[in-house]
């Protein structure tokens, strides 16, 4: 006898969730996870302020993108929540109060934490290059890291990995450059670097 097919989750089971954990149906499964630990949301606001005058504004640097954290954006039946998002503001026209959005954005960046880690850089990034994100980044703050990817031919490329003392300067924001660094606030910039193992 046949198996039957496993069931795909529905909006209904993400609208379930209680509204602390963040909700997501990847590949048909809900996965779920807190919303934000106090390392990944302080990393967050740091990206954001990096990127938000220039990029966003205009403010020493070319302007022209709208950001967004942890907005729900979907993929026909996947459901993904990116840690931060852009999309280059010609791209997007969209009701500014909708539930979701379903242009893909032009870039993500998604904060690994030891929960999400092997969803980020496994299934999810799958689906952002199938929905055809055109650059990706996986920032670690737990270990001071952070990768930067283009879509080339369906497939991630990996541009660069920039680690604890070095200096972003990754595409699609390459045009101004900051401290990797300065994303880790609660890092006490004096301290050695934490030793290899």
């Amino acid at each position: 006898m046949a198996e039957a097919a496993p069931r795909w989750a529905t909006y209904a089971d993400l609208e379930a969730v209680p509204d602390h954990l963040v909700a997501e149906i990847v590949d048909g499964v809900l996965e779920t996870h807190a919303h934000t630990l106090p390392r990944l949301g302080a990393t967050l606001a740091a990206l954001a302020g990096e990127l938000g005058l220039p990029f966003s504004r205009g403010r020493g640097g070319p302007g022209g993108w709208i950001f967004m954290p942890r907005t729900e954006f979907h993929f026909g039946r996947q459901v993904l929540v990116p840690d931060y998002a852009g999309w280059r503001r010609g791209r997007l026209s969209i009701d500014p109060d909708a539930a979701f959005i379903e242009t893909s954005p032009d870039w993500v960046c998604e904060i690994l934490s030891p929960a999400t880690a092997r969803l980020d850089r496994g299934r999810k990034r799958r689906i952002y290059a199938e929905a055809g994100v055109n650059h990706l980044w996986l920032l670690d703050p737990w270990n001071g890291v952070l990768e930067g990817f283009a879509l080339t031919g369906g497939r991630w490329l990996l541009l660069e990995t920039v680690v604890r003392g070095g200096t972003v300067t990754l595409l699609p924001f390459d045009a101004v450059s900051f401290p990797l660094d300065d994303l880790f606030p609660f890092d006490d910039p004096a301290a050695p670097p934490p030793a290899e193992t």
